[in-house]
This record gives C-alpha cells, structure tokens and sequence, in this order.
C-alpha cells in the first residue's frame, strides 16, 4: 500500500487564499490555476467520500476527475484502481495499476489489477515476469498465480512442483491439494486429480460446492457415475439445491458429465481468486473481499458461484444497482437463476422499489408456480407492500409445495401468522403460531409473538406471561421481546414490575416510537407523570406511524388516563404486534 498524502489539501487551501490576496492584476492572471486546485482538491474529497460510502461508481468518476492535476499520485492512483475493480471494470482498474506501477509503488490492489488483466488476455508469461521483478499480492495467492501461470506457459512439471510446494506449507495443504488437483484433471489426467480428492485433505476440498462439483465431474470423466451419485447422497442427503438435484438426475441417468471445474489455466486463476475470496469470507473487509470475487469473475464469466458472491457482497454494502446487474448475469439455464432473480427482488426491496420486486417475482412464480423459494419470496414481498391478502395465498401456496413440514420450516408458519393477525383472521393466526411453536418450541420470536398477541387481546394472560418470560430468558437482550415482557405486566395492572423490564427495552432500543412511548406510559402509570410526557416528546422525534403520533400527541394533550377513559378500554399496544 502507499502512503503519500493523496493530495496537498491544506498547500491548496493556503495557496488560494494567498493569491486571493495579491493585487487584482495578479489574481486574475492566476485564477485559473486556484479553479484546478480547487476543482481538483474537490474531486479528491468527493472521490474519498464515495469510497467510503461503498459507492465505487461515484468513487471511479471523482477519481478520474481528480488525477489530470496530479497524475502520478499514488494514493489517487490506488483509489482509481479500487474503484474500477470494485464495479468489475478489469481494464481500467489494470490500466491505473500500470501508472501506479511506473511511480515505483508496491501495491497488492494494483498488482492484483494486472494479474487479472494480463491472466484474462492470456499472457501468462508477463504474469511470470511480474512476479518474478518482486510484486505480490500475498504468499499463498503468489504461489498459485505462478503455478497455474506455468500451467499456461506449458510448464506443467514446474506448476506440479509448485503446487506441492504450497501443500507442504503449514496451513496451506488444501489450497495446494485442491489446485494440484485442477492442474492434472485439466490436462486430461482424470487418475492424478481423483488420488488427490480422494486421499488425505480431500474431504476439506468437498465441503466446499466448488470442490464438491470438481470431485463429482472427475469421477464422471472416469466412468463413474455411481460413485458419484453415492457422494452427493452420502454429503447432501435429500436436501439439494436445484442445481445439484439435476446434476445428480444426469448421473444417475448415465450421462457423463464434463469436466468444467477449470479447463484451462485462466479459469485455473479464476479459482485461485475464488477460493481465497471463499476463504477469507466474513474475515476481511467486505470492499477486499469484492475485488477477489470480481477478478473471478472478470477471468470467467460463467463462474456463477462468483457472481453470486460478488451480488450478495454487494447487496451487504448497500450498491443495490451493482447487485442487480452482477445477479442478472446468472443465465436461466443455470441451477442458481432462482436464487439470482429472489436476490435482485431483495435488492429492489432494499432500494424502496417494493413494486419492482413483486412484479418481478409474480412472473417468476407464473413461469415456477412448484419452487418453495419462489413462492416464499413473493409472500415477504408482498408482505413488505402491506398485502397481506395475497402474501397470505403466496405463503399458502408454498406450504402446499412443502408438504409435511419440518422444525427449520417454522418460519413460514410463522410468517403467514403475521399476516393473518394483520388481516385479523386471529383463529388462523393462532393456530400457525402454535404449529410453528411445535415445530421449534424454544423459538424466541415465536414465544413472544403468541405471547404478546394474547397481551393485546387481553387472552391467556397468565399463559402469555409465561411465554414472554421464557423467550426473555433465552433472549435477554433482544429489546423488542424484553418490551413484550414489560407491557405484559402493564397489561395485567402490575406496573412497579413493568418500570425495570421498560426502561431496559429502552435502553436496547433507545430509538423505537413504540417502546419510547410505552416507557412513557409505564411511568405515567406509576404516578411519574413528567418523566411519562418527557418520553411521549420523545417518541414523537422518532416519527411514529401517523396513527400512533396522533395518539401521543392526545396523551400529551390530556393524560393517559382520559385518553384510555374515552376509548373505554385496557391499555392498548401501539403497534399490534411486537416481532423483531
């Protein structure tokens, strides 16, 4: 990495406001130049912002704007070439990273901008060259871009050596075993690579998909389909996503299958930067982690695993945009299209376009009314829109698809009981509370649902209270379910009991409207009634629904008691129901 001051900001700012003061003559002949280094110290700052806001687009064009004033900053240089890999621009992103280069800096982010460049044209000698003149983009990774750099100049003995070099290093065996592996089966040496994913340290490599799918189209190249089929059952049982449910269907219908995992050394370094994407997962920064995941998928197109990784990082980071476009390259023949179109709907979600997301999932459905996850998907999202109604028929569409469920299917039970509590079909709520309960009787969102939906009805108090107290216990610092537990004793006109469990909700969820205003109410109920107005004002500033800020401002106007004299009933919840 570099060091240099990106830009001499406060040199900028001096200079301007020294020339500002020299005679009118003077400062108009040097206006221009103040503009540029202005201009150029503002392209600087926008470019750092946009960075650190995630928005490598925005990153990439301030940049660009900012290095014609100075353009052999490394630091602006590094930034550009971040940027550009970030948004999966390989060729702009290398081409910063030779100017870099040519101002002497060591950069990992630039070299691995090369790599990517030089790999994708299919120069593995210049690939060689440059490792050789001391760049690095780290051990492991320099180990196996050089072995595989050799698989694609013809040095197949010399990357083999390499490749075992890496396995006898310390923490680094299933790399090397894996890769070896890649290297013999795309040459056609089918025997080496299943010895390796078979022997020691090959289990490790098939607890990864990707390793899994290499062992599998080994054993097909070599005839042996069964064996096959026998290790996807033997791994994954009946739970399949859709794509190794139709590999296995080929197989066991004697269809061979390719061997695709790397076929040439290019997809080989594709790998490379899979796995360690892979590897170094939540561990790294989400940013570090992307650019991996983009070279992968720079160097191979069709590598669906990264692009999937590449959306879901994205999605984590905020750049909705880039998510759907990196998701929309999973084509529909693949396995995972579904998968794709569920997450560039939770991308428009996420984006507020609630709308595009259920047009999009509605077709989906039409086009694969049997998919679980379809229709799963489409219920959340109407769910999202306040549709219950029709989230309902999507939710019960996908239980009829689920057949007898199972203890990790609650969720959909659950689910659908929102909805029904929201529509006010309580009965129908009740009941798929209870069964999801039954399938995961310790379930702490389901405890304090049902518990807290019978607070509100004023139900089952006594059973409620119960509930509540358990998934405390198992929960104790989820605000939402020690609230639930606060408004039960309010609820049952112990309110001392309800001041401890209140203020500690709110001290968990020091911005929520609704515990801020059910704070308020527990003190005024113990006679604390300034402090109870005191929190009323409070839960206003946090923009309540219209309907519950109308209340509070009434309760402010007049006092809890008259306003629960003139609705003629117990304490209400503000919110009718209380799930995280």
């Amino acid at each position: 990495m570099t060091s240099r001051p990106a830009l001499p900001l406060v040199c900028a700012l001096a200079l301007g406001a020294a020339l500002a003061s020299i005679g009118p003559a003077l400062a108009e002949t040097t206006k221009p130049v103040v503009t540029e280094i202005a201009d150029t110290a503002g392209a600087y700052l926008a470019a750092r912002q946009a960075a650190s806001a995630k928005d490598f687009t925005e990153a990439a064009k301030w940049y660009d704007r900012a290095l014609p004033a100075d353009p052999g900053n490394p630091a602006l240089l590094e930034g550009a070439v971040t940027a550009y890999l970030a948004i999966g621009n390989v060729t702009l992103a290398a081409e910063k990273a030779r100017l870099l280069a040519e101002t002497g800096s060591k950069s990992q982010i630039g070299f691995l901008a090369i790599v990517a460049a030089d790999a994708r044209a299919g120069d593995f000698a210049a690939i060689l060259k440059t490792e050789k003149a001391g760049d690095s983009i780290g051990v492991l990774v320099d180990g196996l871009v050089i072995a595989w750099a050799e698989v694609g100049t013809g040095k197949v003995s010399e990357a083999l050596n390499d490749f075992d070099k890496i396995i006898k290093t310390p923490g680094m065996e299933a790399f090397g075993t894996y890769h070896k592996a890649l290297a013999l089966a795309s040459t056609g040496d089918f025997e080496g690579a299943d010895r390796l994913l078979s022997g020691p340290g090959g289990d490790a490599i098939t607890q990864l998909r990707r390793g899994m799918i290499a062992r599998i189209e080994v054993l097909s190249q070599l005839e042996r389909n069964p064996d096959a089929v026998a290790l996807i059952d033997k791994t994954y049982g009946t739970q399949l996503d859709q794509g190794m449910a139709d590999l296995r269907k080929r197989l066991a219908a004697g269809e061979p299958i390719a061997f695709d995992a790397a076929r040439t050394a290019t997809d080989g370094l594709a790998e490379v930067f899979f796995t360690i994407a892979t590897a170094i997962g939540d561990q790294a920064d989400d940013t570090f982690t992307l650019l991996y995941t983009r070279v992968a998928a720079a160097l191979r197109p069709d590598h669906v695993e990264a692009q999937l990784m590449t959306a879901r990082i994205l999605q984590k980071l905020g750049q909705f945009d880039l998510a759907t476009a990196a998701f929309a390259m999973i084509p529909p023949t693949d396995g995972a299209y579904v998968a794709a179109m569920i997450g560039q709907a939770e991308s428009a979600i996420s984006s507020d376009r609630p709308g595009d997301a259920v047009t999009l999932l509605q077709t989906l459905a039409t086009a694969r009314p049997a998919d679980l996850d379809v229709q799963v998907a489409l219920g959340d999202a109407l769910h999202r829109q306040d549709r219950c109604d029709l989230a309902i028929k999507a939710y019960d569409a996908a239980i009829v698809i689920l057949g007898p469920p199972a203890p990790n299917n609650w969720p959909l039970y659950y689910k659908r009981a929102n909805c029904q509590n929201t529509t006010g079909n309580w009965p129908a709520a009740e009941a798929d509370y209870k069964l999801a309960l039954k399938l995961d009787p310790a379930e702490p969102r389901l405890l304090n649902e049902l518990g807290y939906s019978y607070v509100d009805r004023g139900e089952n108090l006594d059973e409620a209270l119960k509930m509540i107290q358990q998934a405390v216990a198992i929960s104790p610092d989820a605000g939402y379910i020690v609230d639930s537990l606060a408004w039960a004793y309010f609820r049952l006109g112990r309110y001392p009991d309800a001041v401890v469990p209140m203020e500690k909700a709110s001290l968990l969820m020091p911005v929520d409207p609704i515990v801020t205003d059910h704070l308020g109410d527990v003190y005024w109920s113990v006679g604390r009634k300034r402090e109870a107005q005191y929190q009323w004002h409070r839960a206003l500033s946090y923009k309540p629904e219209d309907k519950d800020a109308i209340r509070i401002r009434h309760k402010l106007d007049v006092g809890l008691d008259q306003v629960l004299q003139e609705e003629k009933a117990a304490p209400p919840s503000t919110s009718g129901t209380n799930g995280g």
